[in-house]
């Protein structure tokens, strides 16, 4: 039996996946409501697959991805998002996650890419794939393609409304290494204060309103 790890911030979501898995006779042995919580279960736990929001407080999911996959780079993720963007996707793909589904996709999605994941193969659902593939050949991707992973993850937390100090504990940065980030993220989006950041960000549905 596939032994999963839910990581969603909502408990409603995490009880209706927990149902829906078991019916496909999917194991959840363990559930977290944020990145941290996640990292320091997955030890103990060792799932076989770890489904992981990436909307969530703290941390946030494509930041979870990356320590967990330094803490055991064999693990198995599929990353669940409700953004339409081709940035998270990408991103987290990049990272190591090996599967990425959209929260629109139907339900039985689901249990196809965790059986996929389980046995080690790439799973991404069909319209996220066709809009990467389309981004790639047609130079169509989002401003933010020029930041790197770090700067990328500095200007998602800056958007939703954080401050230096909350996005430096939630990286564990120094707020001086977040400012450096901060400077060169508004340099290359032209920003000049993080209400512009924020206004980049909904535009390209990278963050929810």
């Amino acid at each position: 039996m596939t032994r999963v790890m839910l990581v969603d911030d909502h408990a409603v979501v995490r009880m209706g996946f927990r149902m829906l898995l078991s019916g496909a006779g999917i194991e959840v042995v363990s559930e977290a409501g944020d990145g941290e919580q996640a990292c320091q279960l997955y030890a103990t736990v060792r799932p076989d697959v770890v489904v992981m929001d990436l909307s969530m407080p703290g941390m946030g999911g494509l930041e979870a991805v990356r320590r967990l996959l330094a803490q055991d780079p064999k693990a198995r993720v599929l990353a669940l998002s409700a953004h339409e963007d081709t940035a998270h996707s990408s991103r987290v793909l990049r990272a190591g996650a090996l599967g990425y589904l959209a929260k629109r996709g139907a339900p039985d999605e689901l249990i196809e890419a965790v059986k996929a994941i389980s046995r080690g193969e790439r799973y991404v659902d069909s319209q996220t794939a066709r809009a990467l593939a389309l981004a790639q050949i047609d130079g169509s991707g989002s401003p933010v393609d020029v930041l790197s992973e770090r700067e990328f993850s500095v200007f998602i937390q800056l958007a939703k409304g954080m401050t230096v100090a909350q996005i430096a504990d939630n990286l564990n940065l120094s707020p001086s290494t977040v400012g450096t980030h901060l400077y060169h993220v508004k340099q290359k989006l032209g920003a000049a204060n993080q209400s512009e950041l924020t206004l980049v960000a909904l535009r390209w549905g990278l963050i929810e309103t």
